[in-house]
């Protein structure tokens, strides 16, 4: 996990360690469950979701900032469109004027709304990505936990055979 800071105090901490959930694995001892793994999964999940969540924020961050850049940036054409269109000239001929300035307004509108809609997908798809990973790392090591017990639950199965048939 990345120690860089967003000034966000509930990005800024580190989840796993606010709730202990060693604590409170050791005690719920269940039979054939390691709690050391059961408590490495969740520390990682924990860390998907925060890296997840750091992703997203960083994301949106950009988005305003850029949508701040944008927003002067059509300020100061504006400016510049309304000195360029004086009195001068036909009424045709400032129509004219007008429109080409409308149309290039609204070409920039465009462009820039789709790089804003692209800045904020890319982010949420990374983020979606770190989970659907963790997610996908989760289930395989639930499926090897499960494999695990039922090895040791056979295994104390035929050694509990044995010493009944010895009997």
């Amino acid at each position: 996990m990345s120690d860089k800071k967003t000034g966000n105090p509930f990005l800024d901490q580190n989840f796993a360690e606010a709730f202990d959930f060693k604590k409170y694995a050791e005690q719920f001892q269940v039979p054939g469950v390691d709690s050391d793994q059961l408590v490495e999964t969740y520390r990682k999940n924990i860390e998907a979701v925060t890296q997840a969540n750091r992703v997203v924020f960083e994301g949106a961050q950009a988005v305003a900032q850029r949508q701040g850049e944008v927003m002067r940036q059509a300020m100061e054409e504006a400016m510049q469109a309304m000195q360029q269109t004086d009195a001068s000239g036909s009424p045709d001929q400032q129509v004219a004027k007008q429109s080409e300035i409308a149309k290039k307004a609204f070409e920039a509108g465009l462009k820039n709304a789709r790089e804003l809609a692209e800045m904020s997908a890319k982010s949420n798809t990374e983020a979606l990505e770190m989970i659907n990973k963790r997610m996908a790392e989760s289930f395989d090591e639930l499926r090897e936990a499960i494999q695990s017990v039922m090895k040791q639950s056979q295994a104390m199965g035929s050694s509990t055979d044995r010493s009944s048939s010895k009997k």
